[in-house]
């Protein structure tokens, strides 16, 4: 008990620590916000997306499902600053694996409700593109 009371305390003077850790990592915020712009590609949230961004961003970033609103928070903020050639930008300096599981996770949330819209699949083409990415790196199977 009172050791969660110490938690509650720290995060109201140090915020919280998903966000936080978006906040201060660039290439993070930009993986994010691209995908944000995949659930947002259809015009339409789905929960299903919901779902698959909330298990990337515990199982690849670490990102509890806790700080999950403050980090969508974070990023309705703050990612009017960053546009999607920018965000990709990023990514253009790191190996290629790095860039493959950005395009994986954008085709996850794709797939999610199980409707590959016309925007979706432009958005995710144009990033392949853009990151030099092979379609068949996004849908053969990790080693």
């Amino acid at each position: 008990m009172a050791r969660g009371l110490l938690a509650q305390i720290r995060e109201i003077f140090d915020g919280d620590p998903g966000v936080r850790k978006v906040a201060d990592d660039p290439i993070l915020s930009a993986e994010l916000l691209l995908l944000f712009r995949m659930i947002l590609a259809d015009g339409q949230v789905s929960e299903t997306e919901m779902a698959v961004f909330r298990r990337i961003c515990s199982e690849s970033f670490g990102i509890g499902a806790e700080s999950i609103d403050g980090v969508v928070e974070y990023l309705n903020d703050f990612g009017y600053e960053t546009n999607g050639a920018q965000a990709i930008g990023m990514f253009r300096e790191l190996d290629v694996e790095r860039r493959k599981l950005l395009a994986r996770h954008m085709a996850e949330i794709a797939k999610a409700d199980s409707q590959l819209a016309e925007n979706e699949v432009r958005l995710l083409r144009r990033t392949l593109d853009l990151l030099g990415i092979s379609p068949v790196d996004v849908v053969k199977p990790r080693d």
